[in-house]
């Protein structure tokens, strides 16, 4: 640090004025960029931002020390902390083409270093910046804005990466001042880039507002009078209390028209912008992916891929998949299969929105459409769920000792006179792909005598009603089951459930009346009971014991199935041109019912009509592309690829009025956030030859010596130095 000087200044004098002359007794050349800070009473720092003010207003004392600091020749500032781990001789060596230098991500800040490397990409933006224009507009004094702290923070950023020393740079202070003014930047959750981009242009807007003190601005309704000259009335009205170098470089106009439904009163009214959010042409198809579980055991499940209207209802689904199947959709009952269980079962009247393309849907064929418990003359659709029986880790829980496992069913049945015998058989049919009935064998004598014929079970014409002459096993009643009827099996708590079955007859598994979820409620069975009671639950398990599942269920054929042709088919999504989405937004809606337009001629809220069009279009055009598509009750992302212009030569064509500034100007448009700069950079200080006695002369939280002086109002000693070296963190 050099031999501090002094210099005596008046109250009335401006801080620029000891800035100016701390620069001329240190010899600083007028291309170098210097900036002054204050220690106070506690001995910290603070920046003098505002140079424009008295050394009174300032507040300045006799004794207070100032430093002068000098940016670096690779645009950082020696009381910046340097974020990286790479030497200084590494950086200080390197020379590339200014413009071309990473942000490294922070922690899922992809969405700031986006939007950032985009802005400073935009030339006439940047130069200012470069140029040090900024400095001479920097407005301290807006309540709306942030004292100038964002627009330095940027300004600072742009240096470094324009510099051309540096192949990555560090936003960490950027970062913090944005998280400074804008809490919901705080800490690294994710966040959207549009957000960010959107809060900076109005950030560096209000920062470097020329416009002082806000006049008050009174709108005018066009009253009849040509669009130009309205139009003209509204930019110089926006310009009164806004002008600054964002509103030159992205701030158009818009004209929004809207009609009264009622009166036919037109109201044109002139608007400005800063970005365009443009909603993408959203398909009004959707692609399921189904699976169809016929009636018949002999058919394995087939997977079909079905095109439905995207706000259809899942009778829309029964329909689209009855073309393939040939299966009337009245014979079709629709699931969310989860876990082995059903997850909801869905009724025709509602909305294909609440089936998710993650959802696994399997569409069963029923004998009519019976709800699920309710009263029905001839048959009802039982809910299947499968069970394996494992050690039980708490005896006293049944529940303990059963898992589920395979796909559930939905099975019809008679409703009247159904015995758990002939449920049995119903199930065991139903079964029958993938279940191997017991040989001659593994049967008793007697068991021999009443075994029936697997060739012999009635074909699925005859599982909902067949003859009397032909009964199958869904029409057997009571006479089908144990002298006196069967009972309802019961889980034992203390172990497996007996099964009250055939003296000569033996069962694969066992049935058990369960909840929706799968588990067994004791409470629910009357031991009394001879037939199958649907009063209370109509979900019923199949209990396999371990040994008889490994010697008769075939796993690897019940998880078989089938592809339908239409499994190929792929809903094709075209790119959409960007005129397309312009187009879009600048189409005639109709108000909603929450937000209607209070007519002044009819004196009432009304339901109007309303269309923007682009009346004005800026230097450099920010379009947004809305990724999201959003109804009343849900939210679709989406991935719709959009074809644009680098530069904007039909940009013309969405002007609706005759004067335009920036006509066929470039298109600054944003895609989803990548990260691709992993590479981190040094911020190295300039160096200078100095006596090692001055290193330590003043205590100063700056890694490197800088200028500095002792203030006084009347007298000054001034002390300028230059950064050695930084360390690397």
């Amino acid at each position: 640090m050099d031999t501090p000087c002094t210099a005596q200044f008046s109250h009335t004098d401006s801080v620029d004025l000891v800035l100016r002359t701390a620069r001329e007794q240190f010899l600083v050349s007028p291309q170098e960029e210097t900036r002054l800070w204050v220690k106070n009473a506690e001995g910290s720092f603070e920046r003098l931002c505002n140079t424009r003010v008295t050394v009174l207003d300032a507040a300045l004392k006799t004794g207070q020390l100032v430093v002068m600091e000098t940016r670096n020749k690779d645009g950082t500032w020696p009381s910046a902390q340097p974020h990286t781990t790479k030497s200084a001789s590494e950086d200080e060596n390197f020379q590339g083409q200014p413009g071309i230098c990473g942000l490294t991500n922070l922690g899922n800040t992809c969405f700031m270093n986006s939007a950032l490397q985009c802005l400073s990409n935009v030339p006439q933006l940047t130069e200012y910046f470069l140029k040090n224009r900024y400095l001479e507009e920097l407005n301290f004094c807006n309540p709306l804005g942030m004292k100038g702290e964002i627009a330095e923070a940027y300004a600072d950023l742009v240096k470094q990466a324009w510099s051309g020393h540096h192949r990555s740079i560090v936003p960490h202070v950027f970062k913090t001042k944005v998280g400074h003014f804008a809490s919901q930047f705080l800490g690294y959750q994710q966040h959207d880039s549009q957000e960010l981009l959107s809060f900076l242009l109005d950030g560096l807007h209000e920062d470097l507002n020329r416009v002082k003190k806000k006049e008050y601005v009174e709108l005018c309704d066009a009253a009849g009078r040509p669009d130009q000259e309205v139009a003209q009335e509204a930019w110089q009205n926006h310009k009164r209390r806004n002008d600054s170098v964002i509103v030159d470089t992205f701030h158009g106009l818009f004209k929004s028209t809207l009609v009264c439904p009622d009166c036919g009163n037109v109201s044109v009214t002139f608007d400005p912008f800063c970005y365009l959010s443009v909603p993408l042409p959203v398909s009004h198809k959707r692609v399921m992916e189904v699976f169809f579980v016929s009636m018949d055991p002999r058919r394995k499940p087939e997977q079909h891929r079905l095109v439905v209207p995207k706000k259809g209802k899942i009778s829309d689904l029964c329909v689209a998949l009855a073309k393939h199947t040939g299966v009337s959709p009245e014979r079709m009952m629709v699931a969310d299969v989860f876990s082995h269980r059903f997850y909801k079962i869905y009724q025709l009247e509602e909305s294909l929105s609440s089936i998710l393309d993650r959802d696994d849907i399997f569409i069963y064929e029923v004998s009519g459409r019976s709800a699920i418990g309710e009263n029905s003359r001839e048959d009802v659709v039982l809910p299947i769920y499968l069970r394996e029986r494992t050690p039980a880790r708490d005896y006293n829980n049944s529940y303990y000792g059963l898992m589920l496992f395979g796909h559930p069913l939905l099975v019809s049945v008679p409703r009247d006179r159904l015995s758990w015998d002939a449920l049995y058989h119903i199930l065991l049919y139903r079964l029958s792909r993938y279940v191997t009935r017991p040989s001659s064998d593994d049967e008793d004598d007697g068991d021999e005598k009443d075994l029936e014929d697997k060739d012999n079970i009635p074909k699925p014409g005859h599982v909902a009603g067949g003859s009397s002459q032909d009964p199958g096993p869904e029409q057997a009643g009571p006479s089908s089951g144990v002298a006196g009827g069967s009972r309802a099996p019961v889980d034992n708590s203390a172990g497996p459930s007996h099964w009250p079955q055939r003296a000569r007859r033996k069962h694969l598994f066992t049935l058990q009346t369960v909840n929706s979820n799968g588990t067994s409620d004791r409470s629910t069975f009357n031991e009394d009971t001879h037939g199958v009671s649907f009063s209370s639950q109509p979900y019923i398990a199949i209990d396999w014991e371990p040994e008889m599942k490994k010697r008769y269920y075939d796993e690897v054929e019940a998880e078989g199935y089938v592809k339908h042709d239409c499994v190929g088919y792929v809903l094709k999504k075209a790119p959409v041109r960007l005129q397309e989405c312009i187009e879009l937004f600048t189409t005639v809606e109709t108000l909603e019912k929450e937000n209607p337009w209070y007519c002044p001629s009819c004196k009432q809220h009304q339901l109007a009509t309303k269309k923007l069009d682009l009346w004005m279009l800026p230097e450099t055009l920010i379009i947004h592309l809305k990724r999201f598509s959003y109804t009343k009750f849900s939210r679709e992302k989406l991935d719709t690829l959009v074809e644009f212009p680098i530069r904007s030569g039909a940009g013309g064509g969405w002007l609706g009025g005759k004067q335009g500034v920036g006509r066929g100007a470039p298109v600054l448009t944003f895609s989803p956030p990548t990260e691709t700069w992993i590479s981190l950079s040094l911020s190295s200080s300039r160096r200078t030859s100095r006596p090692q006695s001055c290193t330590n002369m003043i205590s100063s939280p700056f890694p490197t010596t800088m200028g500095a002086c002792v203030m006084d109002t009347v007298c000054a000693r001034l002390w300028q130095g230059h950064a050695p070296g930084a360390q690397a963190i």
